[in-house]
């Protein structure tokens, strides 16, 4: 099974100084047929014009990972983290029992562009945690890179849930394949370009919820740069 939902059936609102795109139901945007797909609660498609940013607030027992695609991102958080996200970095914060974060966009003349994902953990009430990694073009190059997992093999991020997450950057007639197994599903995000996903064309922004399957991904042109996550059913 493949049900692709197209960029444009998202949720969306801008702002001004935020231009924001909703997978799945968020703040004002709520679709009760898209409130996430396994232990995924949230893809946040966000360009956040410079100097400005999101306050400080807070969140608990979620798992919470950032994706910058373009720009970069200043980190403020409860547990004493002050940090610069940039273009290829990978941060995981790990909610638990209480967290407040701020993220602003530094820089005076160029807006950023992430995703903000949502993953609902296994345990909750546990001791807030962060981490941010970086992950080079070229180790996500016609391959799926792992950037996060439960157990933080691979130099990824560890995230408090029986879930992977995998990048690829995917040029005109490069190939991937990989294998959902039972009693798990998949989610796949194109976060820019355009690549097949078993021959379906999407670009930038459309997903697709995958069933138990194998399945093949294909660049169509330029660099596509997807998501996929691999979860407990």
């Amino acid at each position: 099974m493949i049900q692709v939902r197209k960029s444009s059936e998202r949720g969306h609102a801008n702002h001004g100084w935020l231009d924001t795109y909703h997978t799945f139901s968020f703040a004002d945007y709520y679709d009760p047929a898209q409130m996430g797909w396994g232990a995924l609660r949230v893809i946040n498609d966000d360009r956040v014009a410079p100097g400005m940013g999101f306050g400080m607030h807070g969140h608990r027992d979620m798992e919470i990972i950032t994706y910058v695609l373009d720009g970069s991102l200043q980190h403020r958080d409860s547990m004493g983290n002050g940090t610069i996200i940039e273009t290829g970095d990978v941060q995981r914060m790990s909610a638990g029992k209480g967290v407040m974060h701020s993220e602003f966009n530094p820089s005076n003349d160029k807006p950023v562009h992430l995703l903000q994902i949502w993953i609902v953990p296994n345990v909750i009430g546990i001791r807030p945690s962060y981490e941010q990694t970086r992950f080079a073009d070229a180790d996500k190059r016609g391959r799926l890179r792992l950037i996060a997992s439960n157990d933080g093999r691979d130099g990824s991020v560890t995230i408090h849930q029986d879930a992977t997450v995998h990048a690829a950057l995917l040029g005109v007639g490069e190939k991937v394949a990989c294998e959902i197994a039972p009693s798990r599903v998949g989610y796949l995000h194109v976060a820019r370009g355009r690549v097949s996903l078993d021959g379906l064309p999407l670009e930038a922004g459309d997903g697709a919820r995958i069933g138990a399957q194998a399945i093949r991904l294909e660049g169509i042109d330029g660099d596509g740069e997807v998501l996929l996550f691999d979860l407990p059913a």
